[in-house]
């Protein structure tokens, strides 16, 4: 049996297109995490992903994730609800096009509907634009969360390119 898959490739060129959303609570906060701890990224990489079907990396040895988090490109945040973990995303910068890519982005199963996808996707752009990006930009595709496309473009990204898979 074949199953299609839609995938949406979306960008967002300033800091002044970005729509924010509310922060859900004091309790929740950003942080950029420790770039040398790779279980961080390997924990939320299995567990976020298992409801999106992430498998290509279920495969890893330490040694890919060590490797992994060693590019001096990639930034880990983390979102918290005070001292708990939530969710995450991961930046990937380009520093000669002034790019940064959400490669991942994600929130535990036991926070969803609290609201706080909204405000992790907000931090996650305007941390780009911190970072010097002149463009900020993410896939998803239909085995992502069922919210996941909405909240893309609620934050004010615009879709440049679909396509659709087979397999």
């Amino acid at each position: 049996m074949t199953e299609k898959i839609y995938r949406s490739y979306l960008e967002i060129k300033s800091p002044e297109e970005l729509k924010e959303s509310k922060k859900p609570s004091k309790n929740y906060f950003v942080e950029l995490a420790d770039s040398n701890d790779f279980h961080l990224n390997k924990f939320f990489y299995k567990n976020i992903g298992k409801n999106c079907q992430w498998i290509d990396r279920l495969i890893w040895t330490d040694l890919n994730w060590i490797d992994y988090i060693s590019n001096d490109q990639l930034f880990t945040y983390t979102l918290k609800d005070k001292s708990e973990i939530a969710g995450y995303y991961e930046l990937l910068f380009d520093k000669e096009r002034k790019e940064a890519e959400i490669a991942y982005f994600g929130i535990l199963e036991e926070y969803f509907g609290k609201k706080i996808g909204g405000y992790l996707l907000g931090e996650a752009i305007k941390n780009s634009f911190i970072l010097g990006a002149k463009r900020v930009w993410v896939h998803t595709c239909s085995l992502d969360h069922k919210n996941a496309l909405k909240n893309y473009l609620a934050r004010g990204m615009k879709i440049f390119k679909t396509e659709t898979l087979i397999r």
